[in-house]
């Protein structure tokens, strides 16, 4: 963990749209805990485009930690998750791509033999708030969570963004045909408005399409270790 307690003062840029969260309403009972790598299969198919943009990134789509008597399972590989009917799904992508990402309105995707149908569009600008996170960022093969932090930081340092405060949770893992990835999630505080917004943006690590590097603003700090 890295912690201080100086705080740069904030700045008041206007919040660039060159980047934005694309959310569509969706229709879908459920979908296996586990999701990441079918979902990206689905969208690349719908959206051919998709691996060409680097910066893209797919949200895993997230329901309640619990909720009628349910909770969320252990063993997120063979397990479903049922969704809500306010559930959405997000996409990270660059504003010259709205037009194309608005043909997957009305699209019926196919998440690993579970039906999603893709309803209305809708944007998002990202966010100036100080705190962000990232549900999952990939660990390199045996490396534990000072390691983990130490690399992180030296990435973020390349990117000219104090680290004021950095905190990491457990590891977490996406199965993939080419193999198990294993990832942590992390979150970073008290960040000036320029430099949450370039995290958002820039994102860390590699896998954008599985959700993985993708930063996400929070109001304060909150523990790290939840997924949901």
């Amino acid at each position: 963990m890295f912690w201080t307690d100086d705080q740069d003062k904030l700045s008041n840029d206007v919040i660039p749209d060159n980047i934005v969260d694309v959310d569509y309403i969706i229709t879908c009972k459920c979908l296996p805990m586990e999701h990441a790598y079918p979902l990206y299969q689905a969208l690349s198919q719908a959206l051919p485009w998709l691996d060409e943009e680097l910066i893209a990134g797919i949200h895993p789509i997230y329901g309640a930690e619990s909720g009628n008597g349910w909770q969320r399972p252990d063993d997120s590989h063979t397990e479903l998750m049922y969704l809500s009917r306010r559930q959405k799904m997000t996409l990270r992508l660059p504003k010259y791509r709205l037009a194309d990402a608005e043909k997957l309105v009305g699209e019926t995707l196919d998440i690993a033999g579970h039906r999603l149908l893709v309803g209305k569009m809708t944007t998002r600008l990202l966010s100036d708030l100080p705190t962000v996170f990232a549900r999952r960022i990939v660990v390199e093969n045996g490396m534990d969570e000072n390691q983990f932090l130490q690399c992180m930081a030296e990435q973020i340092k390349s990117l000219d963004i104090g680290i004021r405060k950095m905190l990491a949770g457990r590891e977490r893992q996406i199965n993939t045909p080419e193999g198990m990835l294993t990832t942590r999630s992390l979150m970073l505080a008290d960040l000036e408005k320029e430099e949450s917004i370039q995290m958002q943006e820039t994102g860390l690590g590699l896998h954008r399409k599985l959700g993985c590097g993708l930063f996400l603003p929070q109001k304060g700090i909150k523990p790290v270790n939840g997924d949901g």
